[in-house]
């Protein structure tokens, strides 16, 4: 596996090495001896996710205040272009956003440590997103920032897309008012 930097130093792209010929492929999605070694960390996943969606659905942009969630990103069909927002007060990168296509053609992963929101906007009709988290869910603590919030400028590709948005997404708070980790 190669691990490829972003924007955000923290924030990073797992390119797999896929074995393929004429009857299909095959990679090791996850080894967290390899995965912690390479980026430095002693990352313990306990949640996996699978979510399904329709072309122009956009979740996010999510986080938890309390038992906050690093996240192993990936589509194993179709495409999503997914977010990762710095939502450090401390931080050098606070308040920057990074993207990245994940595709099941491409086999990206995409590290999004604690202290940054998430979000996906979804490619391709049927899209299947799967994830690791380092801690549960508890949505108590869960909080969602406007996906479209000015300040942040996300460049969501969405030329021919209207976003499909849940309810909570709709009703995200803008960043200058989201509750942030120090």
């Amino acid at each position: 596996m190669k691990v490829l930097d972003t924007d955000i130093p923290e924030v990073k792209i797992i390119e797999p090495q896929v074995f393929g010929d004429d009857r299909g492929f095959f990679y090791e999605s996850f080894n967290r001896k390899r995965f912690n070694e390479q980026l430095g960390l002693d990352v313990d996943f306990v949640q996996d996710n699978h979510s399904k969606s329709a072309r122009g659905v956009l979740r996010g942009l999510h986080y938890q205040i309390e038992q906050a969630q690093g996240k192993l990103v990936r589509v194993v069909s179709g495409s999503v272009f997914d977010v990762a927002v710095d939502i450090r007060r401390r931080s050098a990168s606070y308040g920057q956003w990074t993207g990245a296509v994940l595709s099941a053609e491409n086999h990206y992963q995409m590290w999004i440590p604690p202290g940054f929101a998430h979000g996906f906007l979804v490619l391709t009709d049927g899209t299947e997103f799967l994830y690791k988290t380092t801690d549960f869910y508890a949505p108590e603590h869960e909080r969602t920032i406007r996906w479209d919030d000015p300040d942040l400028a996300i460049d969501w590709p969405l030329e021919g897309i209207e976003p499909r948005l849940s309810d909570k997404d709709k009703t995200g708070t803008h960043f200058a008012n989201a509750e942030c980790f120090p």
